[in-house]
């Protein structure tokens, strides 16, 4: 009994003993504590960008380092228009005045949904949209932060061997209210463009979510592509040698919405991120110098 108290006697001094050099060992925490110098990087937009879809995803996780927080607030289905009235603009203006980082940075790309043919958040080229970006722009600078424009990543359409530019009226509006404002432009438009141009409409189907079924990659290495939903040949409704398979109809396969994982000439999986991601990271560090030491291109 006398052996066990001893050892118990032990056990219960080289505890304090620990307890001891274990609080002598701890750094007090000043009051109040040093400012750490960090950025935030807030990605506002449609579902080219989203956390399902886009290459928002690849660029938080691949391309800011530690000393950058990066929150994606981007969202399907969405346009310079909607993304406001919905009420997802002023979420986000409540993340971007929350402060605590010594700089913020919004990037900001909208021009999918803004095209006609989507009731409830198409936007009038001529007028709404650009008004819509200057607005972030005036909004995202009265909170303190500071905005980037971001041009709409190209879709993957392709006829006689042409990328189908779709989009170039938005990137070209988006251009002129970043000259207009003074505000910084990573031109994801054009470099996404020539990229997926001088790649080909067979080898940019693997940057979809989902493969392209069997015919439809054949008729991208024919140069022209067809609508994802095409029927296979001998299916009931397929096209005939008379009746050519006509042209996707984005409107109507980009829904309100996150991204289906399926294939599409729009939105992007794992390959498709990361490629056009390191884009982003690249260019922003390029008319962004103050954030260059926070990227890894």
């Amino acid at each position: 009994m006398r052996f066990k108290a001893l050892l118990l006697a032990t056990w219960l001094a080289a505890g304090s003993l620990t307890a001891a050099g274990g609080a002598r060992a701890q750094t007090p925490v000043p009051d109040p504590p040093p400012h750490f110098n960090a950025i935030k990087i807030v990605l506002v937009g449609d579902s080219t960008t989203a956390v399902q879809g886009g290459w928002g995803p690849s660029f938080c996780a691949k391309h800011v380092t530690s000393f950058a927080a990066c929150i994606n607030l981007a969202r399907g289905g969405r346009s310079s228009g909607n993304y406001r009235t919905e009420g997802s603009w002023a979420l986000a203006l409540n993340e971007i005045k929350s402060g605590g980082f010594n700089d913020t940075y919004v990037l900001v790309q909208f021009g999918h949904n803004d095209q006609p043919g989507k009731p409830g958040r198409s936007t009038d080229l001529a007028t709404e949209f650009p008004a819509n970006l200057k607005a972030y722009v005036a909004e995202i600078r009265a909170a303190g932060a500071k905005p980037v424009l971001v041009t709409p990543l190209t879709r993957r359409q392709f006829k006689d061997g042409k990328l189908v530019d779709d989009l170039g009226p938005w990137a070209e509006a988006t251009r002129k209210v970043a000259a207009e404002t003074a505000t910084p432009l990573v031109d994801l438009h054009a470099d996404s463009s020539a990229a997926v141009q001088a790649m080909g409409a067979a080898e940019a189907t693997r940057f979809a979510q989902s493969p392209p079924p069997a015919h439809v990659l054949e008729a991208a290495r024919t140069g022209t592509t067809i609508a994802a939903s095409t029927p296979a040949p001998g299916v009931a409704g397929a096209p005939t040698g008379t009746a050519p398979p006509t042209a996707q109809n984005n409107a109507a396969v980009e829904p309100m919405g996150q991204a289906k994982l399926s294939f599409d000439y729009t939105h992007l999986g794992e390959a498709g991120a990361d490629y056009f991601a390191a884009l982003v990271a690249a260019d922003l560090a390029k008319v962004v110098p103050a954030v260059r030491r926070f990227l890894i291109p």
